[in-house]
C-alpha cells in the first residue's frame, strides 16, 4: 500500500472512531442516564417549596444558625464552602497551625452546643474534608448539636433526633465507608417539620 492509501485509511478510521467515541458512545451514555439516574446525572439537585434550586446534595453548604445542623469546616476558598474553589488546606497532622485551629475549633463546637469543656468531639466537626465540600457529617456529629436545635426551634429533641435517624445513610453496599446524614436535606427537612425557619442559614 502506497502512502497516499495509509493516510486515506488512517482518515477513514480517525473519522469512524470519532463519531463512536465522541459522539455516539457519549450520547448513548447520557441518555441512559438521563433515563436510569436523572437526578444524579443532572448533579443530584434539591429545590425548595417554590421550585427553584437551592443547592446540590453533593456540595456542602454552610450554615450558621442556632436552629440548623452545622456541616463540616470548610478549606475551600477563603471564606470556604466555596464550589469554584473544592480543596483542603493540605496541612499534615503535626502541622501547628492545622493544630491550632483543630483546637479552636473545638473549643467553638462545645461553646455553641453546650458541652463540656473536656468533652470529646466528632473529627469531622473539626476538620475539613479534602474536597472542603463534603455535604455530610457523622451521626455523632448531628447528634451531639440536636440539643442546640432542638432548643432553638421549640422543638422536643426526641423529634429532632428522630429526623436525625431519618436521614442517617449508612455505609456503601454496608461496608465501604461510615455512616454519613446530610447537611442540606436534613435542614430542609427540619424547615418543612417545624414550619419556621431557625435563625439564618448559608
Amino acid at each position: 500500500m502506497n502512502i497516499r492509501g495509509q493516510i486515506r485509511s488512517a482518515l477513514v478510521l480517525l473519522a469512524i472512531m470519532t463519531v463512536l467515541l465522541g459522539i455516539a458512545y457519549p450520547l448513548a451514555i447520557t441518555g441512559l442516564a438521563q433515563v436510569f439516574f436523572p437526578g444524579q446525572a443532572n448533579g443530584s439537585l434539591i429545590t425548595g417549596s417554590d421550585g427553584k434550586v437551592i443547592g446540590s446534595a453533593l456540595i456542602g453548604q454552610n450554615f450558621t444558625g442556632p436552629g440548623y445542623f452545622h456541616p463540616r469546616p470548610s478549606a475551600a476558598g477563603a471564606s470556604g464552602y466555596d464550589a469554584t474553589a473544592s480543596g483542603g488546606s493540605n496541612l499534615g497532622p503535626t502541622n501547628k497551625k492545622l493544630i491550632d485551629i483543630v483546637n479552636q475549633r473545638a473549643i467553638a463546637y462545645r461553646q455553641e452546643n453546650g458541652l463540656a469543656a473536656g468533652q470529646l468531639v466528632p473529627v469531622d466537626a473539626v476538620t475539613a474534608s479534602a474536597s472542603g465540600l463534603d455535604p455530610d457529617i457523622t451521626p455523632a456529629n448531628a447528634y451531639l448539636q440536636a440539643p442546640r436545635v432542638a432548643k432553638a426551634r421549640g422543638m422536643a429533641e426526641a423529634d429532632v433526633r428522630s429526623l436525625v435517624q431519618k436521614h442517617t445513610e449508612g455505609p456503601v453496599l454496608g461496608i465501604f465507608g461510615e455512616s454519613t446524614v446530610n447537611v442540606l436535606e436534613l435542614n430542609l427537612d427540619l424547615d418543612r417539620l417545624s414550619g419556621r425557619s431557625g435563625g439564618g442559614g448559608g
